[in-house]
């Protein structure tokens, strides 16, 4: 039901496969979207390839290359776990518990809509 690899970037992951740097193609390209001059002239977009897996993932959170080093690396571990471990991962299970629990708010929701729907009809029976 979940892709496997849309359910990365979930910070509380602890039991992730290691990465290591012999096994990464890193690549700073020009970022794209709004920010003008400052995006078309700086190369701080980082690009991350896994070469065993084929994953590649491209970070252009922030205007800091150290910072989008960092945060592409988080984002590569827990796309390569999740394509090696498939849904034994901690990063799918994470995100499968997030959408039950949103799915179960969504359900609490809607049972009170209808409950106040039912109280509003009552008064106006009331009052007739």
């Amino acid at each position: 039901s979940v892709p496997l690899l849309q359910a990365a970037r979930k910070r509380n992951s602890l039991n992730l496969l290691e990465l290591s740097e012999a096994e990464l193609e890193e690549q700073f390209v020009r970022g794209d979207g709004p920010g003008g001059q400052a995006t078309n002239k700086t190369n701080n977009c980082v690009v991350l390839k896994h070469i065993p897996s084929g994953i590649v993932v491209k970070c252009h959170q922030t205007r800091s290359v150290e910072k989008n080093r960092k945060i592409a690396r988080e984002i590569l571990q827990e796309k390569v776990d999740l394509f090696y471990k498939g849904e034994d991962s901690d990063v799918f299970k994470e995100k499968k518990a997030s959408e039950k629990q949103k799915q179960e708010k969504k359900r609490r929701a809607k049972e009170n809509l209808e409950r106040k729907k039912l109280f509003k009809e009552m008064q106006q029976l009331d009052k007739e």
